[in-house]
């Protein structure tokens, strides 16, 4: 690996949803970025909801010692995330396509009312 290479590495993954719930099924745990209203409207049942604006400082709540994936609408806040929490030395990886991949992959949606929820 090239010096430029190790220079701009992403220190975490970017995955699919299809990935992303493979890793939640195996123990991963879910990190929805997103603001409250998106979560309120639609969000995976078993995701913690940590809003990117409170990443860093409350990132000490997440358990250490689990793949975390990082979602949000699209990836981008979701990439953020992950690069905050990979900086802090947690194992993490951010959802390619956010929500819609991860409903695309077969994930549920559940709204704050625990209906069908929508992203």
């Amino acid at each position: 690996m090239s010096i430029f290479s190790r220079l701009f590495a992403k220190p975490f993954a970017t995955v699919d949803g299809a990935t992303a719930r493979r890793i939640v099924e195996e123990g991963g745990l879910l990190v929805d970025v997103r603001s409250i209203a998106e979560w309120n409207a639609g969000h995976a049942p078993a995701a913690t909801h940590l809003p990117l604006e409170s990443v860093e400082q409350r990132a000490h709540r997440l358990p250490s010692g689990v793949h975390l994936v990082t979602v949000c609408k699209s990836g981008m806040r979701s990439a953020s995330a992950a690069r905050i929490l990979a900086a802090k030395g947690y194992e993490v990886s951010s959802v390619r396509g956010g929500m819609s991949a991860w409903r695309h992959a077969g994930g549920r949606v559940v709204n704050k009312n625990g209906r069908e929820g929508t992203v």
